[in-house]
């Protein structure tokens, strides 16, 4: 069975986590809050691994990346919802998931993020096929309002199934309307 890790994966990825793991993925999925933790792994306890830690904390992210790598072998898809201030987790990432196969790693970002800024500080190998999403917004009645966590794992889904380079789920313009 494929491994996927899914960062984030316990509130607005949650959906995404329960789908790869219904469509021949063992998931690990980090998470931070003890109860969504508990509410993903009930959806599908036999395909879903929790993984509480804080991200941003790399030594400890490093220690469990080892941890599960161990125990559910090599990962072939990292989904990673990382803020701005986890600047050190796509290294850390690399540096733990080093394979001699490759990997995809599908880069959730927020409406405002510089995909081509990020992913020049990425510094991702060749080994590693890196896929952007930037979650936008929605337009609705005259009015915008920011996506839901169904729109974002369904977009989400679409860009992993796509594997576009960069792919908006949303709308980023007219950039002006924006909530």
């Amino acid at each position: 069975m494929k491994h996927a890790l899914v960062i984030g994966g316990t509130g607005m990825l949650a959906q995404t986590s329960v789908w790869l793991s219904h469509n021949g993925y063992r998931v690990s999925a980090i998470g931070r809050n003890l109860s969504k933790m508990q509410r993903l792994v009930e959806r599908n306890p036999e395909g879903i691994n929790s993984m509480l830690v804080d991200y941003k904390d790399t030594e400890k992210l490093a220690q469990q990346l080892a941890q599960i790598q161990q125990k559910n072998g090599p990962i072939q898809l990292v989904l990673a919802w990382i803020h701005s201030d986890g600047r050190d987790v796509i290294p850390c990432l690399i540096s733990s998931l080093q394979q001699d196969s490759e990997w995809k790693l599908f880069h959730v970002n927020g409406s405002s993020s510089n995909l081509e800024e990020i992913k020049a500080k990425a510094s991702v190998p060749s080994h590693v096929h890196y896929y952007q999403i930037q979650l936008g917004f929605k337009l609705e009645s005259g009015t915008s309002r920011w996506l839901t966590n169904d729109e974002i794992s369904t977009g989400v889904i679409e860009a992993i199934r796509g594997e576009k380079a960069q792919y908006v789920v949303g709308t980023l313009s007219p950039w002006e309307r924006r909530p």
